[in-house]
């Protein structure tokens, strides 16, 4: 476990001893130097890899540099050398992402590439018991629903191909990882509240996208006729939106509320925190959707936001007091 401490303000209150913040100095130099190595050992490897890959720039080439950088930060884990622990991080993650991206690309980023990368990945985060490579799992779930970023010229862009669906998987996988998370040791409980965490994210965008276009449940609708041109965006796509987009509007306010009461009286201050952030982000969309952008509404929209950011702050502050205030008995 890490923790961040002042040792100054602890010396001044006398809950430390000069000689105490002098030995906790010591420790953290030497934490530091070692972090210091393992990022340029980090960048060293990412370019040999890039170089690698940018002179036999194929995709075996990928899968291989991918898979050999994957093998030495998964080595490096079980070993449990604490003091390579982010080189082999920097290993696992772009080991990872190499590999998956070679895997897409030999195999036409096929659905059968993106599930197998999804489980292997997910396979990976348990045994290198790494909670990054569990978030990189789930993306990947997302990917095969058709979830994507893309950038263009000062313009970045998010697409959730289908949002009803998105919705449901990853509520059951943010509820179910959650779950697991209360049954499994520490370290296996990080993974699992990454990944409910990864999973409420995507719910969430499933839900914005859903708010502001609808859903034309093409997936849904290719399985029931069993017809794949609605997939790929044949003459059927034409039809209209199955589920209006002020749907979405109204159950992400309710869902939000919803779990923002519940993880206030559960006391799950992320819980409360990505529900005020989400709140917030779906408000400016409605907001600023049906008024508008002048002088007017972003006033009041920026009154109404610092609001909610100072009910936010009190409810932080109060929590923070709680969890300092010593348990009785």
């Amino acid at each position: 476990m890490k923790i961040t401490l002042d040792l100054s303000r602890l010396v001044e209150e006398g809950k430390l001893t000069a000689s105490e913040a002098e030995r906790l100095k010591g420790l953290a130099k030497h934490d530091t130097g070692s972090l210091g190595i393992n990022i340029l050992i980090g960048f060293g490897v990412v370019a040999v890899a890039a170089g690698v890959g940018a002179l036999v720039p194929t995709a075996m080439t990928a899968i291989m540099i991918g898979a050999a950088l994957f093998a030495v930060g998964l080595m490096l884990i079980l070993q449990r050398a604490e003091a390579w622990d982010l080189l082999a991080q920097i290993c696992l993650v772009i080991g990872a992402l190499t590999l998956a991206g070679g895997v897409l690309v030999i195999d036409n980023g096929s659905l059968r590439a993106a599930i197998a990368i999804t489980f292997g990945l997910a396979a990976a985060s348990v045994i290198a018991r790494s909670s990054l490579l569990a978030a990189l799992a789930v993306i990947s779930l997302a990917g095969c629903f058709g979830a994507r970023t893309g950038y263009m010229h000062a313009m970045y862009s998010l697409s959730i191909q289908e949002p009803a669906v998105t919705i449901v998987v990853f509520s059951a996988l943010a509820l179910a990882t959650y779950l697991i998370s209360q049954r499994v040791s520490a370290d296996y409980e990080r993974i699992a509240l990454i990944a409910a965490r990864t999973s409420v994210f995507l719910v969430n965008f499933g839900f914005w996208i859903g708010s502001l276009w609808g859903d034309r449940l093409r997936l849904v609708r290719a399985i029931a006729a069993n017809d794949a041109a609605i997939q790929t965006g044949g003459a059927k796509t034409a039809s209209a939106v199955v589920i209006p987009s002020y749907v979405f509007g109204i159950g992400w306010a309710l869902a939000l509320v919803a779990v923002g009461v519940w993880g206030a009286k559960a006391n799950r201050r992320w819980v409360v925190n990505i529900a005020a952030v989400f709140g917030a982000i779906h408000f400016y969309t409605q907001w600023f959707e049906k008024l508008g952008a002048n002088a007017a509404t972003v006033l009041l929209g920026g009154l109404m936001m610092l609001a909610i950011a100072i009910a936010l702050w009190m409810f932080n502050r109060r929590a923070a007091a709680r969890a300092d205030r010593p348990a009785a008995g």
